[in-house]
């Protein structure tokens, strides 16, 4: 569950909002369905195979989870996959909380991505992931916001890397993690993000970062649904039993959503909460309570707290969290149901360069 900030001036609202199933908050929508041919249909693996003329390029496998009960409009993530230049990926979450506005949260994550894919060839873009950032975003005009990474590989093996939220990037080579992005946040659960809203994030504000990769090195790229719920050393495990790309990121998808319904489960993000200071007090712990998975049917992320934010000069500032009493809900832990995407990207060079 992400916070938002909004230009909405009314707590209780926000306060009733974060109780609906995993919703991701935005920062403060036109209809325009924009789902280019790479964005995956819904449960499908999919194996891209992103070549160049001459130097490095990938071999990319995908998979798409929507949380459940965004199945029929195929969940709120977008994605592409390129070959333009050496190759280019992305993936786009989008922050659920707009639906609490009557909107629907999909659609700026998918026209942001269908503007970056319609864009790449742009000169000023070329081979500068936050200058595609930034004219695909300046180009979006849905209502909305979305976490997003963008991911160039350049035919040299220079992989070029803007990020902007809590969507992710990992780099494995002979079986260690030897690069990963860091996810953005004004507080716990509240992400950088591109938005619609003066409030939000610009192409500024991400974090560009540089990794040359080499042969048979293999990029992970996901939304928060992986990384939330799938540890990096399960990733690595991951990928030693699979050599296929495609069957690598559909088991990756699929430990995501397992864990993300286990309530037994201490996912990375049950652990970063309790981190933070997102727990009970000891002596409720000391009596044996333990969290079931839910309280009043709702995940743990929603049962546990409500956070409360007030507009100061217009700006949203989280002052207070809540703890909601009840006796099958104390002890915070589980996964956390959400979008899943996954990218899986073998490092290859073609024969005859």
């Amino acid at each position: 569950m992400a916070i938002p900030m909004l230009r909405a001036s009314a707590p209780p609202a926000h306060l009733r909002a974060l109780f609906h199933s995993n919703v991701k908050k935005p920062l403060h929508v036109h209809r325009l369905p924009c789902s280019p041919p790479e964005l995956n249909p819904v449960l499908q693996a999919q194996k891209h195979e992103v070549t160049s003329e001459s130097g490095l390029s990938l071999f990319v496998g995908t998979h798409l989870i929507p949380h459940p009960n965004k199945v029929d409009k195929g969940g709120e993530d977008a994605f592409l996959v390129s070959g333009f230049n050496g190759a280019v990926i992305a993936v786009a979450d989008g922050v659920s909380g707009w639906a609490e506005q009557n909107v629907d949260p999909s659609l700026f994550s998918k026209e942001l991505i269908a503007h970056a894919l319609s864009l790449l060839g742009d000169e000023e873009a070329n081979y500068n992931p936050r200058m595609l950032l930034n004219e695909a975003h300046a180009a979006t005009s849905s209502i909305g916001s979305a976490t997003i990474v963008v991911a160039m590989l350049e035919r040299d093996g220079i992989l070029r890397i803007a990020n902007v939220g809590d969507c992710g990037l990992r780099v494995v080579r002979g079986g260690q993690i030897i690069f990963s992005t860091s996810p953005q946040e004004h507080y716990f659960d509240c992400p950088y993000q591109l938005s619609s809203e003066s409030v939000g994030q610009t192409y500024r504000d991400a974090v560009v970062s540089t990794v040359e990769v080499i042969e048979k090195d293999t990029v992970i790229m996901g939304s928060d649904g992986l990384f939330d719920n799938v540890f990096d050393h399960e990733i690595v495990s991951i990928l030693a039993k699979h050599d296929d790309v495609s069957e690598a990121a559909k088991a990756l998808a699929n430990l995501a959503r397992e864990h993300s319904v286990d309530s037994s489960y201490d996912s990375p993000y049950s652990i970063e909460a309790r981190t933070r200071g997102f727990d009970v007090p000891v002596w409720k712990k000391a009596l044996g309570f333990k969290l079931t998975g839910t309280g009043h049917g709702l995940p743990f992320s929603f049962s546990l707290f409500v956070c409360a934010v007030s507009r100061i000069s217009e700006k949203y500032y989280l002052f207070n969290f809540i703890s909601v009493v009840s006796s099958s809900c104390l002890l915070l832990s589980g996964g956390k149901l959400d979008d899943i995407t996954v990218i899986v990207g073998q490092v290859v060079r073609p024969h005859g360069s």
